[in-house]
């Protein structure tokens, strides 16, 4: 029987964000002053209300499962590397995302928005942007992932809409960053990890994300792991039924001239079975300009970054990881 940690004792922020959705503009402010507080001390929270279907989301798991489950052969036929678009699965120890540690032990298989290469983003040479790969024999693959890949990009536009009210912003401010956005899902396969680990091997190495916002499903294995800033230690994430885990990635926080928090996270995944989980990437409009929020500066204080567009800032995200 599983047995849920009660919201009192997790350590990070659970927010109901259904009032994102009402049409009072109270609820709605209701919900952004909680994401707000999270945001700023913790980047990380768990968030209920979302409204993705539930039977959806299991689907999402259960096709990962048999997925991952195939012969490598049968994986290897679409391959990340065949792709020119970051498309397709990626095998066991291809990303070293912890500087100086041990490849992570993982597998996954990375999904994106359906671009075919007569568009224009393609023959532009838009980074990321193109068709996927799909696996052949595995009936309902496919329309499960792109049903969920459009459910997760509507609650990611939600969440962008309400961390602009909790910025004290218009609603619509990030309006043209959400336009033509571009976004990831990754499912990911994590092996137990090994009796006798290298030192530093872990399921993945400490790391920020490198887009706008995170929404990750997890299994029932746990495993997850953010660092405290305030403490210097690492915390539990544990899974919460009928929840994601939000997160800030490096975009959104030099946005905010880093009042918003993009914190390290990794995965030991010492449950002794396989873990299965979910991140979708909100990453944005490629051509988007990201510079510092005005109201973001306190008195005196300049801008940290400069100037960058989206795409500029992912480019130089992947050069880090993968070389």
């Amino acid at each position: 029987m599983r047995i849920e940690p009660s919201q009192a004792a997790l350590q990070l922020p659970l927010i109901d964000i259904s009032g994102l959705r009402s049409a009072d503009t109270a609820a709605r402010h209701a919900v952004a002053k909680q994401l707000r507080q999270a945001c700023e001390q913790r980047g990380f929270f768990y968030i209920s209300g979302h409204g993705v279907d539930e039977a959806l989301i299991a689907a999402v798991f259960e096709q990962s499962r048999i997925f991952f489950a195939q012969d490598m052969a049968e994986k290897r036929r679409i391959d990340k590397r065949h792709s020119t678009c970051n498309r397709g699965y990626e095998p066991l120890r291809a990303q070293t995302l912890e500087t100086g540690a041990p490849p992570d032990l993982k597998e996954s298989f990375y999904i994106g928005r359906e671009v075919a290469l007569d568009d224009p983003r393609v023959q532009a040479g838009r980074f990321n942007t193109g068709p996927n790969q799909w696996p052949q024999g595995l009936p309902g693959f496919r329309n499960v992932m792109q049903r969920y890949f459009d459910a997760a990009y509507a609650l990611g536009q939600t969440l962008i809409r309400g961390l602009a009210l909790s910025l004290a912003l218009d609603e619509a401010y990030f309006d043209g960053y959400l336009q033509d956005a571009a976004a990831t899902l990754r499912l990911l396969h994590y092996p137990p990890q090994p009796g006798q680990p290298l030192p530093g091997e872990k399921g993945c190495g400490e790391h920020t994300d490198f887009g706008g916002i995170t929404l990750l499903l997890q299994d029932a294995m746990g495993g997850l792991q953010v660092r405290d800033v305030r403490t210097q230690t690492w915390i539990d994430a544990p899974p919460v039924a009928g929840t994601y885990v939000v997160n800030i990635g490096d975009l959104f926080a030099r946005w905010t001239n880093n009042r918003y928090v993009s914190t390290l996270h990794r995965v030991i995944n010492v449950s002794g079975r396989e873990r299965y989980s979910v991140p979708f990437f909100f990453t944005g409009n490629p051509l988007h300009r990201v510079e510092c929020i005005p109201t973001c500066l306190r008195d005196g204080e300049a801008p940290l970054y400069p100037v960058v567009t989206v795409e500029e800032h992912q480019v130089e995200c992947y050069r880090r990881t993968y070389g």
